[in-house]
């Protein structure tokens, strides 16, 4: 603890169960000592455990779909109120894709689906800065953090309509960034963080294999929840006051690699046991 948070206010959008990475930064924040408020749609609340983290970190939770703007200028308001002034920083940790909880492949989407996938996980993103914009409900040198992924820049199999609206949300990191920065200064940065068991990122298409593949192409290997909500306390603090408008990549290295000797130690490895079976058979 370095009290980086002492007396600062937030909003936390995400934190589902302990698996969360929203819900590590909850931790952290606490431990910084910040205030905040957390927030998810009733449906999730009911599957996860969020009341628990709520008491651990004395605060409350109040229900919202981030996709409606209703919802979020309900949440902003109250949120304001019980914390006694403005935020100065808030977390969108909001992901979710129809199409692949379905198994629909990016060459067979459901747009319907695609729709509510962007909607979910980008274009919220976009409603909850426009609603606090309106509201002026984020202190001067505040900060916004979302999640993002490689996959918004890099193909990367399995991950479906996700990698566009990771694409998307970036996106609106840079457009509002700008917005926001020359009007109070408040900076807005999107953190691509390393494959991580989440409960959301369990069901991407062979992801335990694509995790195994980014711990072995990584020199510092996978960066887990804890070390990401590390990461993003430092982007909450003051000590990174100038940091706005980019995609900052925790993931060990990877984002920077082409192939790494391990990865293609496994590949040879592969080929020399396909050789031998070829010898055997013939």
């Amino acid at each position: 603890m370095y009290n980086l948070l002492k007396g600062k206010r937030g909003l936390i959008f995400g934190a589902l169960n302990d698996k969360s990475i929203a819900w590590k930064v909850a931790e952290r924040v606490c431990e910084e000592g910040a205030t905040f408020v957390l927030t998810n749609t009733p449906v999730s609340m009911r599957l996860g455990n969020i009341d628990e983290l709520a008491e651990k970190c004395h605060t409350i939770v109040i229900p919202a779909d981030a996709t409606k703007v209703q919802d979020l200028e309900n949440l902003v308001t109250k949120g304001m109120e019980h914390l006694g002034g403005k935020f100065d920083f808030v977390l969108h940790s909001i992901g979710m894709s129809p199409n692949v909880r379905k198994g629909r492949t990016y060459d067979d989407l459901d747009y319907n689906y695609l729709q509510q996938t962007l909607d979910i996980s980008a274009i919220s993103f976009h409603k909850i800065l426009q609603v606090c914009r309106k509201l002026d409900a984020i202190s001067d040198w505040g900060s916004v953090v979302a999640l993002s992924y490689v996959a918004a820049q890099r193909t990367l199999y399995g991950y479906n309509d996700m990698a566009d609206a990771k694409a998307m949300l970036e996106s609106i990191a840079r457009s509002f960034g700008y917005i926001y920065g020359r009007e109070k200064r408040i900076r807005i940065n999107t953190v691509s963080q390393s494959p991580t068991l989440t409960t959301a990122g369990s069901g991407i298409l062979g992801f335990d294999n694509l995790v195994d593949f980014a711990e072995r192409m990584s020199p510092l290997g996978n960066a887990n929840a804890e070390e990401c909500a590390d990461y993003i306390i430092t982007l909450f603090s003051d000590l990174t006051r100038k940091v706005t408008m980019q995609n900052l990549f925790h993931d060990g290295g990877y984002s920077n690699m082409g192939m790494s000797f391990r990865a293609m130690k496994i590949y040879t490895e592969g080929l020399e046991y396909r050789d031998v079976k070829a010898v055997k058979r013939s």
